[in-house]
């Protein structure tokens, strides 16, 4: 559905944004698949704010309430498969309008400071006047001849971009986003999320190529604690922000851990414990209909982490184990986890399970055939599969999160809410 101009409509929708498309412009044939789901993603997202959607030529549009800007700028700051957004504003389809907007740009950036500027112009509509040099070289020479700024093409204190489309926009700022591919073409993954700095990351790693992700947090209460499951509950909220919405799915394996701490060499008790988180996210993901397992890992990052423990833990999965940290350092993470918000959450101490029951010397060099025999002995798969169907499933979406920061409409909050799953199927 396309946003059709009315006097009505003119005047309600008086902010406009841009969104520039990236990557999308490769997928040949399958471009309009992935158009869409970009569309229907933002839209989702801005259910309770007062704003239209639409993506024509390349652009993504959005026209809002002035009321409405602040929720629409944070959906788009966190809206994947878009290289940038800018604010922008319409002008008269003439190359008067467009030289009176940059004039009065230019007196503005001088009074602020500015010395120099540039036009960056691009003519999508064919049948302008001015092809893109044209538009930039006469629409900028009052503003140059007056002497209001001088004209610096590598290196200007402002550039002013004009796009001539349907419409005219122009605009001065323009903010650099995440990239990647709509969250929804890529399938199901499933994300086993700690409290710790990788797992959100990896998440969010898997969320930009366009996969859609449900999370697995294994709590063992009372030795890790209620504020050490809140803090992942915090960390799936980040997440969904990007990825429209996700199922926290947290997993009671006090039990299933002090079996292993009884019955395995000391040496493998956090493999095991890896092991045995494998097999509860093969049947929490056949229920959910996962595609994958998703980790934190990086190699050689800790103990459990040595390309033959890997070996070990992915021998137990049924499904691909993806790990998209893999070769990535601590430096690199640290940054993401900044980026995306979920460094200060995760920085809280406020320990998990895996470290609370680490050995002191563990195994570095773990073989498939002794990981089997020391798993089959512990006998802990009716456990595991209690813990399964215990569990309690936390949603948060991302509609939700910001109607909670910048709802107009009418609203009903649904995130937070847990719900037991008994069902043969989730959802």
């Amino acid at each position: 559905m396309e946003y059709t101009k009315t006097k009505e409509t003119d005047s309600k929708f008086t902010e406009h944004y841009l969104g520039k498309i990236g990557e999308l412009t490769l997928k040949g044939s399958n471009l309009k698949t992935f158009e869409k789901q970009l569309v229907a993603n933002l839209r989702n997202v801005l259910e309770t704010v007062d704003a239209h959607v639409a993506l024509k030529a390349g652009r993504l549009y959005v026209h809002a309430t002035k009321e409405s800007c602040p929720g629409v700028e944070y959906a788009l700051d966190h809206l994947l498969g878009i290289t940038g957004w800018a604010k922008v504003i319409e002008v008269e389809k003439s190359v008067e309008a467009i030289t009176d907007k940059v004039t009065e740009l230019c007196k503005e950036a001088r009074d602020n400071g500015a010395k120099t500027f540039k036009i960056d112009a691009r003519r999508e509509d064919k049948e302008f006047p001015l092809d893109s040099y044209g538009i930039a070289r006469q629409c900028s020479a009052p503003a140059y001849d007056s002497g209001i700024l001088s004209v610096d093409v590598h290196n200007p204190d402002l550039t002013i971009y004009v796009e001539v489309r349907n419409e005219v926009f122009v605009y001065t700022d323009h903010k650099k986003t995440h990239r990647g591919l709509p969250v929804g073409v890529s399938g199901k993954g499933l994300l086993l999320l700690s409290g710790g700095l990788d797992s959100p990351v990896a998440g969010y790693k898997m969320l930009g190529r366009g996969m859609k992700i449900e999370c697995a947090y294994f709590h063992s209460y009372p030795y890790t604690s209620e504020e050490a499951q809140k803090k992942v509950e915090d960390l799936a909220k980040v997440l969904s922000d990007y990825g429209l919405d996700t199922h926290l799915n947290i997993i009671p394996f006090t039990q299933v851990q002090m079996e292993i701490k009884k019955k395995s060499p000391e040496a493998f008790t956090t493999l095991m414990l890896r092991v045995c988180m494998m097999k509860a996210c093969n049947l929490l993901a056949e229920r959910i209909n996962a595609d994958c397992l998703i980790t934190g890992e990086s190699l050689g990052q800790v103990a459990s982490q040595t390309i033959q423990n890997m070996t070990v833990t992915e021998h137990f999965a049924d499904k691909p184990l993806l790990r998209p940290l893999i070769g990535t350092d601590k430096e690199d993470i640290v940054r993401c986890a900044e980026k995306i918000g979920s460094y200060g959450i995760s920085i809280l101490p406020y320990e998990d399970c895996c470290v609370l029951f680490s050995p002191r010397h563990p195994v570095l060099k773990a073989q498939i055939d002794e990981a089997v025999q020391i798993y089959e002995n512990l006998g802990v798969d009716d456990l595991i599969k209690k813990a399964f169907e215990e569990r309690k499933i936390i949603r948060f979406t991302a509609r939700d999160n910001l109607a909670e920061k910048f709802a107009t409409k009418a609203y009903t909050k649904e995130s937070g809410l847990c719900l037991e799953d008994r069902n043969s199927s989730q959802q």
